[in-house]
């Protein structure tokens, strides 16, 4: 089933992420006069002087401008480039409460711990539920209107079987890609009894979480779970019919690959500090390593080795962590140019990662391309080339997006072909 349109951010009851003002034009839509299509398909990944055409939510015909067939609506690109949807397929936008004092105090030479995510929790489980709806349709409206027409969305910040439930749920109500983080950290409750609390996870809480999510994760990490608490939450959540992502090696070396590998894991996130034996296992297993520059820009830790991971064969996604600790950023466009110039990535290679990529991290085939038979959600940039993300960062550059077929943001001149 396709996304339906949200209701504006005050409103009660459920929504599904889509867009805000849809503009549904009858029949077929050709897009023609595209000076750089991005398609991501295997024989013709980009194509110059191109156009597309749109039926039906999806994507029904791509080839040269001159070339394209009758439709019964005509977007004149004007030499502008075409892109699919981005793809993020790592994000925590179900809390309340904000962190600059954070940002600030690390960006002055304080480390980043893991520990800091207990204010958040604090602040989530003192919000209504109005009040966490009404910022994730924030959030999750401005990621569309960056170009990101599907995202994936943790719980992660509530930590009792009531308050995860709930966060599972709100994420639910947005995308289909609603994963389940009770185990996130420890909450204060459970100090010094973390067996304990790692039985709530794999127990009540996950009974309560599992019928709203497609997906459970855990962060493994020191000051988090072992590798053996996270192998038992993986686990617990696949035989409730979960698949698993993890959190691994962000903040040093550590035992999440070989446990993600192990639980058969989509993805494997962070991956800042891999050993060699790590890289073999990412590339044997295989696992898509879920790249999250944004934590790395807002923990001044070291980026991860993107250029090392392509070069030994590995499927690397791009995804914005956007979260109020460690990466308060919504923007694909800005990891497409950290990836750049900071990751030894190319500009082809950074936003096949952001589309693509997070395609293969939800293990969907329906988006992150345009060849025929995709969901029609794609992006015109205000520029003639993808590499304009990277070349101009900071400059928004999204002129117009699709999903599903639809109008969702931005604006385009439609005419009735003749």
């Amino acid at each position: 089933m396709h996304p339906q349109p949200p209701r504006p951010p005050d409103a009660d009851g459920p929504v599904t992420v889509g867009q805000a003002c849809p503009v549904a034009i009858p029949g077929s839509t050709l897009i023609t006069q595209i000076g750089e299509l991005v398609t991501n398909e295997a024989e013709r990944p980009l194509m110059t002087d191109a156009a597309l055409v749109i039926e039906d939510g999806a994507v029904a015909w791509t080839g040269p401008a001159g070339q394209g067939p009758a439709a019964d609506s005509v977007v004149d690109a004007q030499g502008r480039a075409v892109l699919p949807g981005f793809v993020d397929s790592h994000a925590h936008l179900v809390f309340a409460g904000e962190r600059s004092a954070e940002f600030a105090a690390r960006m002055a030479g304080h480390p980043y711990q893991a520990g800091g995510i207990l204010t958040t929790v604090a602040a989530t489980r003192a919000a209504s539920d109005h009040t966490l709806r009404a910022n994730l349709r924030r959030l999750a409206a401005e990621m569309l209107g960056q170009g990101t027409t599907t995202f994936e969305c943790k719980s992660g910040y509530g930590l009792t079987v009531a308050d995860e439930a709930r966060a599972v749920g709100l994420a639910a109500e947005i995308t289909p890609e609603a994963t389940y983080l009770g185990a996130h950290v420890v909450p204060p409750e459970f100090a010094g009894d973390v067996p304990g609390y790692v039985d709530l996870v794999c127990g009540p809480m996950l009974e309560a979480c599992a019928p709203h999510a497609r997906w459970v994760d855990v962060f493994c990490e020191d000051g988090a779970f072992g590798a053996d608490e996270a192998a038992a939450v993986l686990a617990a959540g696949r035989a409730r019919g979960l698949g698993a992502r993890i959190h691994a090696n962000q903040l040093g070396p550590g035992p999440g690959i070989r446990v993600a590998a192990q639980a058969g894991a989509a993805s494997a996130d962070h991956c800042t500090y891999l050993t060699d034996a790590d890289l073999d296992t990412i590339v044997s297993a295989p696992l898509v390593a879920t790249l999250l520059p944004g934590a790395e820009f807002g923990t001044r830790h070291p980026y991860p080795d993107a250029r090392r991971l392509l070069d030994a064969g590995a499927t690397v996604a791009l995804a914005t962590d956007c979260n109020p600790g460690s990466s308060f950023t919504s923007s694909m466009a800005f990891c497409i140019a950290l990836a750049v110039r900071d990751m030894r990535m190319t500009t082809q290679e950074a936003v096949w990662a952001a589309t693509a990529g997070g395609a293969r991290a939800l293990r969907r085939t329906d988006v992150g391309h345009l060849g025929v038979g995709a969901r029609a959600d794609l992006i015109l940039l205000d520029a003639p080339s993808h590499a304009y993300l990277a070349y101009r960062p900071g400059v928004p550059q999204i002129a117009a997006v699709w999903q599903s077929g639809h109008l969702a943001a931005g604006t385009v001149s439609a005419g009735t072909a003749s």
